[in-house]
């Protein structure tokens, strides 16, 4: 009768043993597995999945091998020694084929062992490149040559760079007060500029409109001739007929007077 309660037990003991010391390891979804053995890495990269291991021997390590966000700000100087604030982001992950460098080398830390100074180094070098104003107005060459840098330096280690890019600039007040009167003045320039060739057309347009008023007048003074005049003469003879009511003026005076018709016997 005492046997089975000792089976039952030992059972419970052998799970608890099992479940405790687990003899086996999971790697999940976006990672990959190091297996160390009293702490010495393996040489080989565990893929997704359950993987045994020696209770108290191994330890299953996991490397995160996802896309990872990072983002940062940062002083530097600028070609013309303006003081540049820039904040920046970066999407990275690790190489799968180097979680096992990454967890020895850096300590599965690569983001505060490796990347943050990468950033902060490739963004002050770049940086001391262009003027205030080329940082501007030249955004996307020095996002591209940090890029550029980053993924030199990260790639040693075996990370690779997905997205980088700069969120923004910011200067002193001073500079920023410049700039704004620079661009306030290059409006007024080109505003006066758009005005004086606006004044250019309309003067080209009336001298134009004087010019061919001119022409006209000329070519009508030409066809001008004595027949054309007899012509307008004999026009304007036979309107006045037309126009005469059949009455003949009533009035008196010079070397030959009219005769009053209505007043003759």
């Amino acid at each position: 009768m005492n046997r089975l309660p000792l089976k039952v037990i030992g059972i419970v003991v052998a799970v608890i043993l099992v479940v405790s010391l687990a003899p086996f390891g999971t790697v999940p979804a976006g990672h990959r597995g190091v297996m160390t053995t009293f702490g010495s890495p393996g040489s080989e990269v565990l893929s997704e999945g359950i993987h045994f291991r020696i209770p108290l021997a191994q330890k299953l390590n996991l490397v995160n091998v996802s896309i990872q966000k990072g983002e940062g700000d940062g002083d530097a100087a600028s070609r013309d020694l303006q003081t540049v604030h820039t904040r920046v982001a970066l999407n990275y992950h690790v190489q799968p084929s180097a979680a096992i460098t990454v967890f020895r080398d850096l300590g599965n830390e690569p983001g505060t062992r490796i990347i943050i100074p990468s950033v902060q180094e490739a963004v002050k070098a770049v940086t001391a490149r262009f003027t205030a104003e080329e940082l501007i107005a030249k955004r996307t060459d020095v996002r591209d040559q940090i890029v550029a840098q980053l993924r030199e330096r990260l790639a040693r280690h075996g990370i690779v760079v997905d997205e980088f890019s700069i969120v923004n600039f910011n200067f002193s007040r001073s500079f920023n007060e410049a700039i704004e009167a620079k661009t306030t003045a290059e409006q007024l320039k080109l505003k006066a500029e758009r005005d004086l060739l606006r004044i250019e057309v309309e003067a080209k347009q009336r001298v134009a409109q004087a010019r061919a008023e001119a022409e006209s007048l000329a070519i009508q003074r030409q066809q001008v001739t004595p027949e054309l005049i007899r012509l307008r003469e004999m026009e304007n003879q036979r309107q006045a007929i037309e126009k005469w009511d059949g009455k003949l003026p009533n009035v008196s005076g010079g070397a030959i007077p009219f005769i009053n018709v209505n007043g003759a016997k």
